[in-house]
């Protein structure tokens, strides 16, 4: 008995019990729909392949996922964008299949973009709202343009020509793209949607129109423009993709001017800050994004939004109990224990707010059996202690973000970058072979900090630090990327409970020991005599 209390102890310690508890028989699921979320989704379904659920998924656009779905092909989809809006002059009709949304995974629209001065790839590029909408509709055609240049006062822009990419098929990346520009630069938006024989005002659109005979290239799936742009041949090109492509790619995405004043990057960081401004619609959950648009913070990402699963709440369309009992064990996992792994993945957890509205959400498939109704469990690591720990430990941008006459440098030669090595490269994007970068001089960008040391990691985007030099400067700690700091929230408890059980499995292998001896020499007989 004895024995078999320390085995057990050593295993719990050690094995696969420290996992969390999930049943080992699922009916396998099918989804399709967005490729903007596509590298969190990947990653979500094969780590719970390990507790027998079969999940399958399809990046092959918002527009056909919703598609599939309404036509009951899959079980769920995942789109950037509800039914029933109109689009490009046609209404997206809702289906008959009863459905509801729920928000998966926030991240960043980023502006990836190829661009070399001197053999030397530029990695602070930095654009305003007005900017970068004329860029994707042709009115500013080359990169050395006044504007871009009034934007970039620490760079010798080129004169080599902007050439747009922008997606072929229906996409919710397009459409987030374009709700933008429709709100922040809609008479741009309109002039050119008039241009592409479009209805104005134009407002939002799944398919952006592209004019015949212009230099805008369509590429099909985010893996289709984010590759389109980081081919070598093709330098000049930039792109709209979710920051999880660039990031995966090794390349830089662009720093936008926010409403204060600053131009920053994508990270989990500054879109957690506006995203604060999003108003949810409490009869489904979808979102409003007016105001995060214009938040005042300057820390905040403009082009920063929510996906959402389109999920099943009726058994119809093929759609059963033990299906609906996968799909609502899948979306409990990555509403908690898989936003961990959202920061480094390119993406945004979700805050509080929206996993328990998600968990209610969940409640509503056939066959659901929620296993994280009380949050206290729930591994999710932008919330401890009643706070959003992303906000609370967002750093500020430097002074050298500000807009104005000096730029800071990022991507500084010899400084690595996600997709060169093994450490850093969440999504094993190919590496680029020169994603070296620095200002296209030489030299530092007037308000530069200096290098911190050729072993610092940087985030080519933002200049954020991965994982800082030895020792580092003062700001390291404050810099260093949120997949170091707040997603290894749970990690903690787990390592004191194993060293914990491991001392009493120690004691009780102890006793094993020394017991036998000891009783064996109370009950022998005195004087050696029977």
């Amino acid at each position: 008995m004895v024995v078999a209390l320390a085995a057990g102890l050593v295993g719990v310690a050690g094995g696969p019990a420290a996992r969390p508890a999930y049943a080992d028989s699922y009916a396998p699921i099918n989804g399709a729909g967005s490729s903007w979320s596509q590298n969190a989704v990947d990653q979500w379904r094969r780590n719970v392949a390990q507790y027998g659920m079969k999940v399958t998924y399809e990046g092959s656009g918002s527009s056909i996922g919703r598609q599939q779905f309404a036509q009951g092909s899959v079980h769920f989809a995942v789109s950037e964008i509800p039914y029933g809006i109109k689009d490009g002059g046609n209404y997206d009709q809702p289906p008959q299949r009863k459905h509801a949304y729920m928000p998966i995974v926030a991240g960043g629209t980023a502006l990836m973009y190829n661009l070399k001065v001197g053999g030397k790839r530029v990695t602070n590029l930095r654009l305003s709202g007005e900017v970068i909408a004329k860029i994707f509709t042709g009115k500013i055609t080359m990169w050395n343009d006044p504007a871009i240049k009034k934007d970039n006062p620490a760079i010798s822009l080129p004169a080599r020509e902007v050439v747009p990419v922008v997606r072929s098929d229906g996409s919710g990346s397009t459409a987030q793209f374009t709700t933008w520009m429709s709100k922040r630069q809609s008479a741009t938006w309109n002039s050119y949607c008039a241009a592409a024989g479009r209805s104005t005002p134009c407002g939002v659109t799944s398919n952006y129109p592209v004019i015949p005979g212009s230099k805008t290239v369509a590429q099909n799936g985010s893996l289709g423009v984010a590759g389109f742009v980081k081919q070598e041949q093709n330098e000049g090109t930039i792109t709209y993709v979710e920051y999880s492509y660039a990031l995966n790619a090794g390349f830089p995405a662009v720093k936008v001017l926010n409403q204060a004043g600053y131009y920053v990057g994508p990270t989990a960081y500054n879109v957690a800050i506006a995203l604060q401004k999003a108003k949810i619609d409490p009869d489904d959950l979808t979102q409003i994004l007016d105001e995060v648009y214009t938040h005042g913070d300057p820390r905040s990402y403009p082009l920063s939004s929510y996906s959402y699963m389109i999920l099943p709440t009726a058994v119809e369309n093929g759609f059963s109990e033990e299906h609906g009992r996968t799909l609502a064990a899948f979306a409990d996992y990555f509403l908690c224990e898989g936003q961990q792994q959202a920061p480094r993945l390119g993406y945004s957890p979700l805050p509080k707010e929206l996993v328990i509205a998600g968990m209610a959400q969940i409640k509503r498939i056939p066959g659901a059996v929620v296993k994280n109704q009380n949050l206290d469990k729930c591994n999710n690591p932008t919330f401890a202690g009643g706070r959003n720990v992303l906000v609370a430990n967002a750093p500020q941008p430097a002074a050298c973000d500000r807009q104005g006459a000096t730029q800071c440098v990022e991507g500084v030669v010899n400084h690595e970058v996600p997709g060169t090595g093994g450490g850093n490269n969440p999504g094993g994007g190919d590496a680029d072979p020169d994603a070296g970068g620095g200002t296209p001089t030489g030299a530092p960008a007037p308000g530069a900090a200096p290098d911190a040391g050729a072993a610092a990691a940087i985030d080519p985007a933002t200049g954020q630090l991965i994982s800082a030099a030895a020792p580092g400067g003062a700001d390291a700690a404050a810099a260093t990327d949120v997949a170091s700091g707040t997603v290894n929230l749970a990690a903690s408890h787990v390592n004191r409970m194993q060293t914990l059980l491991m001392v009493l499995a120690g004691l009780v292998l102890l006793l094993v020991i020394l017991v036998p001896p000891l009783v064996g020499h109370a009950i022998r007989p005195r004087g050696g005599r029977r």
